[in-house]
């Protein structure tokens, strides 16, 4: 986290000498028009023991807080993590580190790297070449590193495949043609397709949800309703080679279905 905040304020004290150095030749018109345009500059954060500790996620906490036994139950499978910028934190790294803990081999793979064009005047640091940003309820919190790009990736060299949620990333990820061809052929092959929160969308995209159970973010629900899939409104739903989850306060329930499916097969 530390890192994280260093980047974001080194970001922002580059904004403001790119706004400085513009003020010295722009009209007084032109600057508050500027001003105008650009909001505040804050960042708030939330760490994961907040998360964590907060009132009714008791279940939540003793799920990652209880030593794990048996190291070696997964030992073997290989799983990948399908997720772009945006992706929600928790969702991500909470069934990555159970996966890892039980003993499975888990990638994180992305879509290729595709900077923003010129004139969206955007910059990114160099670390989004070959990382992805992290979310915590629509605020940026930190990176992680990938592994494997979506164009790599073949159906034969994986157990299972997950998708993390995020208001942004699902988006990101529906886009890729790579993205989606794979869910398509993984799908085909009978493996185990997990989403949690806003994913499932990316599998309405991939157009696997014709007849099948279940469930998602409450803002996506009627958009799973329209790919054909029939929602319930429970913490995790499991029909056949698909298991998907709500939110982040079901990633205990979405990580324990995982494992079970995994050692079934």
């Amino acid at each position: 986290m530390k890192t994280v905040n260093t980047i974001l304020v080194a970001g922002a004290l580059s904004a403001l000498a790119v706004f400085d150095a513009a003020a010295q030749g722009n009209s007084s018109y032109e600057l508050d028009v500027i001003n105008q345009l650009a909001t505040k500059t804050a960042v708030s954060t939330m760490p994961v023991s907040q998360l964590l500790n907060a009132p009714g996620n008791e279940a939540l906490k003793a799920f990652f807080f209880t030593p794990i036994k048996d190291k070696e139950v997964l030992k073997g499978k290989r799983v990948a993590v399908l997720a772009a910028d945006g992706f929600e934190e928790i969702e991500l790294t909470g069934p990555v580190w159970y996966l890892k803990a039980l003993g499975a081999k888990v990638d994180i793979v992305a879509p290729k790297f595709n900077p923003a064009p010129a004139r969206y005047g955007l910059t990114t640091p160099d670390m989004a070449k070959d990382h992805i940003m992290a979310i915590q309820y629509l605020n940026p919190v930190g990176w992680i590193k990938v592994d494997r790009s979506a164009d790599q990736i073949k159906v034969d060299e994986y157990d299972a495949i997950f998708i993390p949620g995020g208001a942004w990333n699902p988006d990101n990820l529906r886009y890729d043609k790579d993205v989606i061809r794979f869910v398509q052929e993984f799908n085909k092959s009978g493996k185990l397709i997990a989403a949690i929160c806003h994913a499932p969308v990316v599998l309405a995209s991939a157009d696997i949800l014709k007849g099948r159970k279940l469930t998602g973010y409450w803002n996506i629900q009627s958009d799973l309703t329209n790919a054909g899939g029939q929602v319930l409104e429970q913490p995790v739903v499991v029909d056949g080679n698909l298991i998907t989850s709500r939110h982040p306060i079901d990633v205990a329930d979405f990580s324990i279905a995982l494992k079970d499916w995994l050692i079934k097969k």
